[in-house]
């Protein structure tokens, strides 16, 4: 089953008036999390995921830029039979943070039908998001309430998660 963008909207708009009910959640399970936390995060990350076709929105690759590590842009710039100065120089800049991100966005390896031309070699930062599958959930809240503007399934992860937990 997948959502279509009338919901992807609906879903922003329902994260930016819950930002603050989300942010106190989030906060209280720091504080006091369940001991089966990380299993429970595991089942609704997956539970979320069979339902949401993320190729039908493409917030993140649209709206946010990864890190890019070395690693990342040595197997990109493989891929692309670049000399790394050559693709840090055509694809990267240096944020504000010291890290490597893109020159602009949306991705420059995002085609017009949401799928990434390099999904293989994706950035690590890429493939993880929105890190709502990650062990230790609660060291990234601030990270979560963030993505749950930009990423409809990082919205709805969260509100699954208040179901279940209360």
């Amino acid at each position: 089953m997948t959502i279509d963008i009338e919901k992807y909207y609906q879903l922003a708009l329902l994260a930016l008036q819950k930002q603050k009910e989300h942010r106190k959640f989030l906060a209280d399970l720091k504080k006091k999390a369940p001991k089966d936390l990380d299993k429970i995060v595991k089942e609704l990350h997956q539970e979320v995921f069979q339902e949401i076709d993320c190729t039908e929105c493409a917030n993140c690759c649209k709206d946010l830029g990864p890190d890019l590590t070395e690693t990342d842009i040595a197997k990109i710039s493989k891929l692309f039979r670049m000399k790394l100065s050559t693709f840090e120089t055509t694809y990267l800049r240096v944020d504000e943070d010291g890290d490597k991100v893109f020159k602009s966005m949306p991705c420059p390896f995002l085609g017009g039908d949401n799928l990434c031309s390099i999904y293989d070699v994706r950035p690590k930062a890429c493939a993880a998001f929105p890190h709502t599958d990650r062990k230790k959930f609660t060291q990234i809240n601030h990270l979560t309430l963030k993505n749950t503007l930009i990423c409809p399934a990082a919205y709805e992860f969260v509100e699954r998660l208040r179901k279940r937990i209360g």
